[in-house]
């Protein structure tokens, strides 16, 4: 049985976990207190190893990366930042439209509400920039971190091949304990759902789904109506015979492989058979696959403010475009980690005063639907890689 269980994916497992976690709520629901540790010590696990991943991962992505020769990396780059924005900008408005509610688990003292004005939020982002790095790490100011991260991380961009090469080995060492803890990710899931299930019952369920439908419609949104959009901007001609190849051939090996480095050969490949310059390709289609991440941003987007419509926290326009700003940063870091996104939410959450043990749970309940969420985004992200590429590319051909 141990043997047949240790070689399904991580996937099988997390979906079996859920099940075995409804059925033990539905017919043990006395039993379910006991299992709470279970979902405790997964949701302990990520809030202290998230710190360390955000700093490290960021600070060694910006201090290894290079821009390469070829001229045309640069307006890939710029497609690359904009289209994360606009996922980010189209996350909130779905998220405005059709707000989700969660159920956490909440202290008697969380009383949250956001900043009351454009000038105090601000002060606060300022304030939070300029903490302590080592206080900043300790106290899960994940805003402190980002900002010590980046600027170290530009700091470093000079620095020999030896030191990056340290800092890239150090960010993979951090990578092996993130995935050592996600492999726990099917004990803990099977304890938080076993709990919310027993606590709410199949409300829970319809929750789950309202989620999957904010987050997949987003997605589905971005990759039909705002990557076509900024493609027929850039190639002026009709975007969707490119948009639907790409998608076609690299979003649905994407959407199974749930990975955008292992499918950068995929990317390479339709790449050459489209005709893109390979000098081009060589450098922005790998480059893609670390910092081009829309998807990742429209899942931080919509967790984090799923999270803040269950708390009852106000917010405004201001607020609502400096965190689809912070989405898309965050989500540059979000490459190489299994569930690399959701553990960037507590990054975001953070600009609203959400507790790090709070986020956490936004966290698990991601994970839970990470399911169809992550390979949904994986696949977003993937296709747009090559896409952006071969429209830049293309953009100078008078006969493409």
């Amino acid at each position: 049985m141990f043997n047949v269980l240790s070689r399904l994916s991580l996937v099988s497992k997390i979906i079996i976990a859920i099940f075995l976690g409804i059925g033990v709520a539905l017919l043990f629901p006395n039993f379910t207190p006991y299992l709470s540790l279970l979902g405790e010590l997964f949701i302990k696990a990520l809030k202290s190893v998230a710190p360390i991943l955000v700093f490290v991962l960021v600070l060694s992505s910006i201090a290894n990366f290079q821009i390469g020769q070829s001229s045309n990396i640069r307006p890939v780059l710029v497609l690359y930042i904009v289209g994360m924005l606009l996922a980010a900008f189209s996350a909130v408005a779905a998220s405005v439209m059709f707000p989700s509610q969660l159920f956490l688990h909440l202290p008697p003292e969380s009383g949250l509400q956001a900043p009351g004005s454009l000038a105090e939020i601000l002060k606060n982002l300022l304030l939070s920039f300029i903490a302590n790095p080592i206080q900043a790490i300790g106290e899960a100011n994940f805003i402190g971190i980002l900002a010590w991260a980046i600027g170290l991380g530009l700091a470093l961009r000079h620095s020999s091949d030896t030191t990056k090469q340290v800092l890239t080995d150090v960010a993979n060492a951090v990578n092996k304990i993130i995935h050592t803890v996600i492999g726990f990710a099917p004990i803990g899931i099977f304890g938080l759902v076993a709990v919310t299930f027993a606590d709410a019952g199949l409300a829970t369920l319809k929750s789950y789904a309202h989620l999957l439908f904010v987050l997949i419609g987003t997605m589905l949104f971005v990759a039909l109506v705002i990557n076509p959009l900024l493609v027929a901007i850039t190639m002026k001609a009709n975007p969707y015979p490119l948009v639907f190849t790409c998608l076609k051939e690299s979003g649905i090996t994407a959407f199974f492989t749930r990975s955008s480095a292992a499918n950068i050969p995929v990317n390479m490949d339709l790449a050459q058979r489209l005709g893109v310059n390979e000098a081009t390709a060589s450098v922005s289609i790998p480059l893609g696959a670390t910092i081009n991440m829309a998807g990742a941003a429209v899942t931080i987007t919509v967790l984090t403010l799923a999270a803040v419509h269950t708390l009852n926290i106000p917010v405004d326009l201001s607020t609502m475009i400096i965190l689809s700003v912070v989405a898309a940063v965050s989500a540059c870091g979000a490459s190489g980690v299994a569930g690399g996104s959701l553990l960037l939410i507590p990054v975001a959450c953070s600009l609203f005063g959400i507790s790090s043990d709070i986020a956490m749970q936004i966290v698990a309940i991601g994970m839970i639907i990470s399911v169809l969420q992550d390979s949904t985004e994986t696949a977003l992200n993937s296709s747009t890689d090559v896409l952006f590429t071969a429209a830049v590319d293309f953009r100078d051909r008078p006969n493409s």
